[in-house]
């Protein structure tokens, strides 16, 4: 097993942030400094990350929360906000599945196995997230379109999304988006550059999985079964 995905799997970061770290001269197999992400480990070797043992957890859990408004998605937090890591178990290590800012609310995946929520989070993968939206005014057909087809949102990035409904509910417009890309607050990028205002920002689903069963600030385990179901889309 190369060792980025060692450290991935024992829970230190994602495979991409644990080949920096390795580059950083943080790691050691058999008492000897590697510095290469590639270098080959097995479950015998004792893996030391920045003077602490790493061992493989062997059982893959992924977890499922409703967000509520108010926690950032991060380990820690500085400023001393409150975050995700508050509402689930602190042991197996967690890592999240994308991220849902402060304010947005609903579904957000955490897994111990860093090299899966990596894998679940690459737009080659083209998993679908889908979102309800509340905006202060119906978007028009040339606004679906171009959303659709990727509008400018900065950053040399396009922003892409496929409206599924729009409705009004009590003076204002509810849509429903699907997305596959994932980029940094994509949805609130878009409808900056469409001139709506956004009320609220709710996940309801990814791939396969929903919110069904988890009141706002639970959690549950999934299945093996949708575990298996996850992995395919």
């Amino acid at each position: 097993m190369r060792l980025n995905k060692y450290l991935a799997q024992g829970g230190v970061a994602s495979r991409r942030e644990a080949d920096r770290l390795i580059l950083a001269a943080t790691t050691t197999v058999n008492g000897i400094l590697q510095t290469d992400p590639a270098f080959n480990v097995n479950e015998n070797d004792k893996v030391f990350f920045d003077g602490r043992r790493v061992r493989i957890e062997k059982d893959t859990y992924v977890l499922v929360l409703n967000k509520p408004k108010g926690f950032i998605t991060t380990a820690h937090d500085p400023q001393g906000r409150k975050t995700v890591m508050e509402l689930v178990p602190r042991k197996p290590r967690l890592f999240t599945v994308g991220r849902l800012d402060r304010n947005s609310t609903g579904l957000l995946l955490l897994t111990n196995d860093g090299s899966l929520a990596q894998e679940l989070m690459l737009p080659k993968n083209k998993i679908p997230r889908v979102y309800e939206v509340e905006i202060d005014r119906l978007l028009e057909k040339s606004d679906i379109m171009k959303m659709r087809c990727g509008i400018f949102i900065g950053n040399r990035q396009r922003g892409k999304a496929k409206v599924l409904q729009q409705k009004v509910v009590k003076k204002r417009v509810l849509i429903r988006l699907e997305l596959c890309q994932g980029k940094n607050r994509e949805i609130r990028r878009i409808m900056a550059v469409l001139k709506r205002k956004i009320f609220s920002l709710h996940r309801i689903s990814y791939g396969p999985i929903n919110l069904q069963g988890v009141p706002e600030g639970s959690w549950r385990k999934l299945t093996i079964k949708e575990m298996l179901q996850l992995r395919k889309k």
